[in-house]
């Protein structure tokens, strides 16, 4: 970035105080990763933003947003008053997005956003220069975050959008003005909310807000909730799926490691197993197809992308058992597909799991929890259960032909002993629960 006081101020039609000439290189909320050049951003949070301002004017902050009285403010930078510092945070992104010119692309779903996201962006890297959201920056202030942080030669930005509630995706999909846009799935997750599977789909829809008229929309093929959405769209409708969609894509051979499937009859392999992340790369393929990247060079990008940390990703114990760590979030969607995929490995020793609550999934989260025992069945030896909410997974497999071990949330310590104690260099191990039941400790612990 390498933007001057007097474009910022005339963009966000600002009074600067100070120097317009000064340059700014970088743009940070956190004042902790200040360098030299960078425009702070005091947010408002567990403490104001504007606290820290003289702690970014040592790291090198040249300029800062201003909400507060002005006769209070300190020496030594260029002040840009505003009412609102996170709206102008926003807007900013807005036109330095519009001065770079990329063409755009969004992913929501409640699941697969991250993975679909390394998907699309390995698969156009092969032709254009990308960027991507950095880890989860998804929100109304990761997202802007990211369109900020491109690099001035990018040709195409791949922004995930993540929600909570209503309203959140259509206005991040209206600040970005994606050409082209996907819905990974329709589940579960922040059901407490959004009250019903279909009103996540409704808020999934939202990514059309700001779609362009003529750009592209890819949603899943055998989700009838979005069907009854799509009508009347400017937009062109292409759909996924492994049995239905206008892409569909053919597995043929699953492993620990990969998978391979068909697109007509081209071949393509990615470096995960499971039918859902081929449904991930169906939609990596049409973006790529969309922006004219050759089927080869689909492949080639699909073949070396590279998964954001913790998303199915396999480790090895100290002990020599396999682990497949999938711990950054859950909703009953994706455990279901988790659980399915593993339980169909070629696996030389037991196969092992340890589940953690689904978080935010309202008055229904007991039954959501019960109905994980459908994809254990007798495919499982034994399985750990941790949290309050899975009581009710241990009760549905009592005439399971499986060990099983509870703990409740206070009981982290205890869990790790047990999985520890139990677990032999021949074992695979999977691990799937909620962010916030800290799940990555065990993995961590193993």
């Amino acid at each position: 970035m390498k933007l001057t006081i007097k474009e910022i101020a005339e963009a966000l039609n600002i009074d600067a105080r100070g120097s317009l000439d000064t340059i700014v290189t970088s743009v940070e909320f956190d004042s902790r990763l200040i360098s030299e050049g960078s425009l702070f951003v005091p947010l408002a949070g567990t403490r104001d933003g504007h606290d820290f301002i003289q702690s970014a004017i040592d790291k090198g902050a040249v300029a800062a947003f201003w909400s507060k009285d002005l006769e209070a403010a300190p020496e030594g930078i260029v002040l840009l008053p505003v009412e609102d510092t996170k709206t102008a945070f926003q807007q900013l992104a807005v036109c330095y997005q519009e001065t770079i010119a990329p063409k755009v692309i969004a992913i929501t779903g409640s699941n697969g956003k991250t993975t679909t996201k390394d998907m699309t962006e390995a698969v156009l890297a092969q032709q254009y220069q990308t960027y991507k959201t950095q880890g989860n920056y998804n929100n109304d202030l990761g997202m802007p975050y990211t369109m900020l942080h491109m690099p001035e030669k990018t040709e195409i930005l791949i922004l995930e959008m993540g929600m909570n509630h209503s309203d959140e995706i259509a206005f991040l999909s209206k600040l970005a003005k994606p050409d082209a846009a996907a819905i990974t799935l329709i589940g579960e997750a922040h059901i407490e909310n959004l009250g019903s599977r279909a009103g996540i789909a409704q808020a999934k829809m939202e990514i059309v807000a700001g779609l362009k008229k003529d750009g592209l929309l890819l949603v899943p093929g055998d989700e009838p909730l979005l069907t009854p959405l799509l009508t009347d769209l400017s937009q062109t409708v292409e759909t996924f799926g492994l049995t239905e969609g206008t892409i569909r894509g053919d597995i043929q051979l699953e492993t620990k490691n990969e998978t391979t499937f068909k697109i007509h009859e081209t071949t393509f392999k990615i470096p995960v197993l499971g039918g859902y992340n081929v449904k991930n790369a169906l939609i990596a393929y049409g973006f790529g197809r969309y922006f004219d990247v050759s089927e080869e060079a689909i492949a080639q990008g699909l073949a070396a992308f590279q998964l954001t940390k913790n998303r199915t990703e396999w480790k090895k114990a100290s002990n020599g058992a396999d682990i497949l760590s999938d711990v950054y979030n859950a909703n009953p969607t994706a455990m279901g597909l988790v659980l399915e995929s593993f339980a169909q490995l070629d696996l030389p020793g037991r196969r092992l799991a340890v589940l953690a609550d689904m978080l935010e999934l309202g008055p229904d989260s007991k039954a959501m929890h019960a109905e994980m025992a459908n994809f254990i069945k007798d495919t499982y030896d034994i399985i750990f259960l941790y949290g309050d909410e899975m009581k009710a997974l241990e009760e549905a497999l009592r005439k399971a032909p499986v060990e099983v071990y509870s703990f409740d949330s206070s009981a982290k310590e205890a869990l790790i002993q047990s999985v520890k104690e139990t677990l032999v260099e021949t074992d695979s191990i999977l691990l799937k629960g909620s962010n916030g039941m800290g799940l990555s400790e065990v993995v961590a612990a193993l």
